[in-house]
């Protein structure tokens, strides 16, 4: 019965790792990452569509991303969008394919990113520890209406507890993982 707890607090946990490993793919790093570019929505034909849907990004150089639109039509959408992001980054273009040079941090805005990656960590931290007060709080219902005992309560918090600190430490090696490249020059 508590192992249904425990299954459910597994998957909403990793889906919590998930949403953050994705977030933190977009932040920018000092290098090329096709990823950058994954919320950029564009303006095609009238509806907001996602940009790798109407291009092929790719990062041929340590700090060039190019955009190949699949309709060339599209460049003047694609390129309005990136320039209304908050990428910081102006795109070329030579009618066919869109170069994005991708600027070398400067300290003040890898300390910002860093910042960034650390608040966007802790606000992972405070979703895993509230996933873990809810599979507790199930826990204890079902102990308090005799489903489980005392005994399977105290084993199964120890292990609501075990899988909090194990992704709690995955967060973590992401954060050092991620302040580490970009602190790469």
């Amino acid at each position: 019965m508590h192992m249904q707890v425990h299954k459910e607090l597994e998957e909403k946990m990793q889906k919590t790792i998930r949403v953050f490993k994705e977030d933190l793919s977009t932040i920018r790093a000092g290098r090329a990452n096709p990823a950058l570019l994954d919320k950029i929505m564009v303006e095609y034909y009238g509806t907001p569509t996602p940009l790798k849907q109407i291009a092929n990004i790719s990062a041929p150089e340590p700090r060039l991303l190019t955009i190949q639109p699949y309709d060339n039509t599209a460049i003047q959408a694609i390129e309005k969008a990136i320039t209304q992001s908050d990428l910081g980054i102006n795109p070329s273009n030579d009618g066919k394919i869109i170069r994005l040079a991708i600027p070398q941090l400067t300290e003040e805005r890898r300390k910002e990113l860093i910042k960034v990656v650390k608040k966007t960590g802790e606000t992972a931290k405070v979703a895993i520890r509230n996933e873990r007060r809810n599979a507790n709080d199930k826990l204890k219902k079902m102990q308090k209406n005799g489903e489980i005992t005392e005994d399977d309560l105290k084993k199964a918090e120890d292990e609501v507890q075990n899988m909090t600190n194990k992704s709690i430490e995955i967060i973590d090696e992401l954060i050092s993982k991620k302040e580490k490249e970009m602190m790469e020059v």
